[in-house]
């Protein structure tokens, strides 16, 4: 009798799993049908199969917890990696859900009218080891709440929308952050770890407990027509952090945060030597950012793991800290080196041009004085500041001469309350050329333009498809 039992549960059970993988191969044939409406967006791939999250038993109330129609429906969707892929819809609705990983060869594809709100739930946020380039959480040591939406060693992963919004209801947890009442580091929204062939895009994101966009140990990425959005005085709300990352391209975002607009990293101190993965090969573009308290772009502080390469081109800033910053300290290490920035437009900053070798937050006191980074090639050229505090503070590191620096063709209106003295500049090496007011007698005047390389970066030779998601069937 208990065979039986036995038997018949499992009986019933292939039914169901071959039930639900006929009515997802039938969906994908009915919504193959523009006529079965649908609305065609960019990917890097298309997908043969496509289901909604209601087909999982999500309810977008607002209130029901999504969390495992979410996950039940990636993993039924990750059995046709193989044969096409699959695409998972997110339609109009509140999604409410904790956190949920995704698969390879997949899509998300979250509706204009939809927004997934993150639980506020702390049980459901599970605990996942540090980074192994950070050697612990960057809010406190130990493990840290895995993101929102979670990916590792993945292949061919997107993460899209007709502008859809993923809102992570960080009020609480700015608020538990500022009374000292976390143990372990916030969650981000989107976390994508040892992948390649990564796309996310076309979203609105708001409200992220702490960082928004977190590529780590990836290549290949493309980030593209975000909107990021938190209140300008929310802690650590970074828009996009590339971190030991190659060949990623980030344009048309729009970003409005409590931190850097963009910063990039590769590691913290003795950790970030220790495992050696740079950030290079990357690309920004067409980037609007708004961040009173800090930087557009950032490169560092945490850079141990070395950062080359970074192309910015037509940057628009608009009342934030500085421009392009690069923060490093002693025990730092490795480098910051070829950074090429051309055509930014700047609008009420404090300062148009910063860079700080004293910036001395440290995972532990076991970094190594000795570890001096190198910061080396770093090159901006047209660039209109406007109603400016401070033109340019270049600060190095004694015994660490910040070399190879080139500006040219900058023009700065200084505001009413500006500095007396535009220009602060210590232990850096380099040129000046069309610099107005003039440079600091470091950079001296040569008739020169900075350069900015001409090849094409792998990232960039990505094409994208259109494909097509289906709005309803």
């Amino acid at each position: 009798m208990e065979f039986y039992q036995t038997s018949k549960c499992i009986l019933l059970a292939k039914v169901a799993v071959v039930l639900t993988w006929g009515m997802l191969c039938l969906r994908a044939a009915e919504c193959s049908d523009n006529t079965a409406g649908s609305v065609d967006y960019e990917a890097i791939n298309c997908r043969k199969h496509t289901a909604f999250l209601t087909d999982f038993g999500g309810k977008g109330d607002g209130y029901t917890s999504n969390t495992e129609a979410f996950r039940r429906a990636i993993s039924e969707l990750s059995k046709f990696a193989t044969d096409g892929g699959a695409q998972l819809i997110v339609p109009p609705g509140k999604w409410l859900t904790g956190p949920f990983n995704l698969t390879s060869n997949f899509t998300l594809y979250i509706h204009q009218d939809a927004v997934i709100l993150a639980s506020q739930d702390e049980a459901e946020w599970d605990l996942i080891p540090p980074l192994p380039s950070y050697g612990r959480g960057r809010d406190a040591a130990g493990p840290r709440f895995i993101s929102l939406i979670f990916g590792t060693n993945l292949t061919d992963v997107v993460i899209t929308g007709g502008n859809g919004t993923i809102d992570g209801q960080g009020q609480q947890w700015w608020t538990k952050f500022r009374q000292g009442q976390l143990t372990y580091t916030r969650p981000y929204l989107i976390e994508i770890m040892f992948s390649d062939h990564v796309q996310i895009s076309n979203l609105t994101l708001i409200n992220s407990p702490s960082w928004n966009v977190h590529p780590v140990y990836s290549s290949f990425v493309v980030i593209k027509g975000l909107t990021i959005l938190a209140p300008t005085d929310s802690p650590n709300t970074d828009g996009i952090d590339p971190d030991s990352c190659s060949n990623t391209r980030i344009e048309d975002c729009f970003i409005v945060s409590g931190d850097d607009c963009i910063a990039v990293k590769s590691g913290w101190d003795e950790y970030g030597i220790a495992f050696g993965m740079p950030t290079q090969h990357l690309i920004i573009r067409r980037l609007t950012c708004i961040s009173p308290d800090s930087a557009v772009i950032a490169l560092g502080s945490e850079m141990s793991g070395g950062i080359q390469d970074v192309r910015a081109e037509n940057i628009t800033a608009i009342s934030s800290e500085s421009g392009v910053r690069i923060k490093t300290a002693i025990g730092r290490g490795a480098y910051v080196k070829d950074v090429f920035v051309k055509g930014m437009s700047l609008q009420t900053m404090k300062y148009t041009f910063w860079m700080t070798g004293d910036y001395g937050s440290h995972p532990d006191d076991h970094f190594d004085p000795k570890a001096l980074p190198v910061i080396q090639g770093i090159n901006f050229r047209d660039v209109i500041s406007k109603n400016v505090t401070i033109a340019g503070k270049l600060v190095g590191i004694k015994d660490d001469t910040f070399s190879g620096i080139c500006i040219s063709n900058v023009s700065i209106e200084l505001s009413e309350h500006a500095k007396k003295q535009p220009w602060n500049c210590s232990d850096i090496q380099g040129v000046s050329s069309q610099v107005s007011p003039q440079a600091c007698a470091l950079l001296p005047d040569q008739k020169i333009d900075c350069p900015y390389p001409s090849d094409t970066l792998p990232v960039d030779e990505i094409q994208f498809q259109t494909c097509a998601a289906a709005t309803y069937c």
